[in-house]
């Protein structure tokens, strides 16, 4: 065998078992991105990460024992409500301050009404984090299901089927621009005895009707997009951050065209009295400017007589 032959069958092996590792090099490369697209086909029907609190959890019966706390945590409900009617944002603030808690409560002012009104309830609170995908390739029809499939398993609202008369929904949407709330849903809060939202982002939507249904709002901005693909629910029944105040279940929230004060609920009856005394103390030397101005008296300088005078 010539030189010439033994170099041509020595190149034709090597070729073959360049062939052979290029075709298993090919098949291994192939293998990941087969997973790849299996595990992105399965995420698209698999549910975001489970909330810490399970909207579809099926509760034990209350036990007479916890009927009686329920009862009892209403009845108190109801008593701290009473005791701030008509009290406005300022006298609240002012009373803060006057049992030293200064600055204590107050949200930071660009939490905003979305029109001029006044509310006072007690909060029940709900947080809701950017959502972390995947995101929908459906369009049309398909769209249309997968947006079911979305309020069924990511974006679930379990706190509206609590709401209790009287309170005030405090909802962090971890400051994501996404109207979780619009005129429909939020005439069905009104309807269970919900006062109005606050929100630390947009949260709202649908402004002009919900301006016109007099839904009492506060927000940082409002939005025009849905939740799909932006947000998710993770718990409800926690502190949550709005305005740079932490907020608790059952705390007492005040708000007007001054904004939003929030009074730990262990404070709220001293605060409440010393509210109602700088109130009144203002009704009366308003009242007296009024007369002094020949000024038709109003409501708004008429104290409150359950209340003695602040000196």
């Amino acid at each position: 065998m010539n030189t010439h032959t033994k170099a041509w069958k020595i190149t034709v092996r090597i070729i073959g078992t360049i062939g052979t590792i290029a075709s298993v090099l090919a098949i291994c490369s192939a293998a990941p991105a087969q997973d790849a697209q299996k595990d992105a086909n399965a995420a698209k029907d698999t549910p975001a990460p489970a909330a810490a609190v399970s909207p579809t959890a099926q509760s034990p019966a209350k036990t007479p024992a916890q009927l009686a706390a329920d009862q009892k945590r209403k009845d108190e409900n109801k008593a701290l409500l009473e005791l701030y009617k008509g009290l406005r944002v300022c006298d609240v603030r002012d009373a803060m301050d006057w049992i030293g808690y200064f600055g204590f409560g107050s949200m930071d002012p660009s939490v905003r009404p979305v029109w001029r009104t006044r509310v006072v309830g007690i909060a029940r609170t709900a947080r809701y984090l950017p959502y972390t995908g995947p995101y929908p390739t459906e369009k049309g029809d398909d769209y249309t299901d997968w947006v079911e499939w979305y309020y069924q398993n990511v974006c679930q609202y379990p706190w509206d089927k609590e709401i209790e008369d009287g309170d005030i929904c405090c909802i962090d949407v971890s400051g994501c621009n996404s109207g979780l709330i619009g005129s429909e849903n939020s005439l069905r809060c009104l309807a269970k005895g919900n006062r109005g939202f606050i929100f630390n982002g947009a949260g709202i939507r649908d402004t002009d009707e919900v301006i016109m249904e007099k839904i009492p709002v506060w927000a940082t901005y409002t939005s025009q997009a849905m939740v799909q693909a932006r947000i998710q629910f993770d718990a409800k029944d926690v502190p949550v951050a709005i305005g740079g105040v932490t907020i608790y279940p059952g705390d007492v929230v005040v708000g007007d065209g001054d904004g939003v004060i929030v009074v730990p609920r262990k404070l709220a009856t001293i605060v409440a009295k010393w509210a109602k005394l700088i109130l009144n103390k203002d009704k009366d030397d308003r009242k007296r400017n009024y007369q002094a101005l020949k000024k038709e008296l109003d409501p708004t300088v008429i104290r409150d007589a359950r209340s003695e005078r602040l000196k």
